[in-house]
């Protein structure tokens, strides 16, 4: 049997496991190091795996090794980690930890660093991709299908890239609701009630998305085309547009991108 072992089990690795439970996975094949007593019992009792306080020889079985602490916790779990899983691919979802560092740490160039974001919750995530070139096809599938069980994937061909994909999807659920919140706040001072602005604001970022989703025209080409000159929505463009909210979002995310980078050069 195929063993997968968790380094870690707070929400985004609990995030993994019941995608690959939900897939078929046998829960004796998952084995969880988290040394919180709390969520180490509901990490078991949610999905059905075997879990350890600390390190545990059965580490020793897993050919697949999930990372999902946080990075300033890595390098004493890897020491402990290390001696027991030499042979494993080891697939990161931890921010702020480049794949250097990993080899350098576990005695292996066999990583697949990977940056998922928070609708993995759901099912609805999706995350990027980097293997390293030791890494082989097989290898690539495998560490995938980690993060596949929780949403869509993009493999990128530099690890550098990931410092984007951190800033553009990582943090970009944190966008949505920053606007989200906006346009419930406009819609509340406008006199609305809460209730009825939430769910109009929420159902329009899905049904955007899902129109774009299955759209091959570009996001101008769809934009222009609900904003007729002269309208409302042409009205808040043009507002938009005159505070310059794009230059800004593009500031934000190239901010985000420069922090990600600042993170991998303090912890690699």
């Amino acid at each position: 049997m195929s063993i997968t072992a968790f380094i870690g089990g707070g929400n985004m690795a609990s995030a993994l496991i019941g995608g690959l439970r939900r897939g078929g996975a046998d829960g004796a094949s998952i084995v969880v190091v988290e040394p919180d007593p709390a969520q180490r019992e509901r990490v078991v009792s949610s999905f059905g795996v075997r879990a350890f306080e600390a390190v545990d020889p059965a580490l020793a079985a897993a050919d697949r090794v999930v990372w999902a602490v946080k990075p300033q916790s890595f390098r004493s779990a890897a020491a402990a980690v290390a001696p027991h899983t030499r042979a494993a691919l080891h697939v990161s979802v931890m921010a702020g930890i480049r794949s250097d560092a990993m080899a350098r740490a576990l005695g292996t160039e066999r990583i697949v660093r990977a940056m998922p974001n928070t609708p993995a919750l759901i099912g609805q995530g999706i995350a990027g991709l980097y293997a390293r070139p030791a890494v082989d096809e097989e290898g690539r599938t495998r560490g995938e299908a980690v993060l596949a069980a929780t949403g869509r994937t993009v493999w990128v061909p530099a690890e550098a890239d990931l410092d984007t994909v951190t800033a553009l999807s990582g943090s970009g659920p944190a966008y949505v609701f920053y606007v989200a919140e906006a346009m419930v706040r406009a819609a509340r001072e406008l006199g609305l009630d809460e209730t009825a602005a939430r769910e109009l604001a929420l159902a329009t970022f899905a049904g955007a998305a899902a129109l774009a989703q299955g759209s091959d025209e570009p996001l101008e080409t769809l934009r222009a085309r609900v904003t007729s000159k002269g309208g409302t929505t042409h009205a808040a463009v043009t507002t938009l547009e005159a505070l310059r909210v794009a230059d800004a979002f593009v500031a934000a995310v190239r901010a985000a991108q420069a922090r990600a980078r600042e993170l991998g050069d303090e912890f690699g």
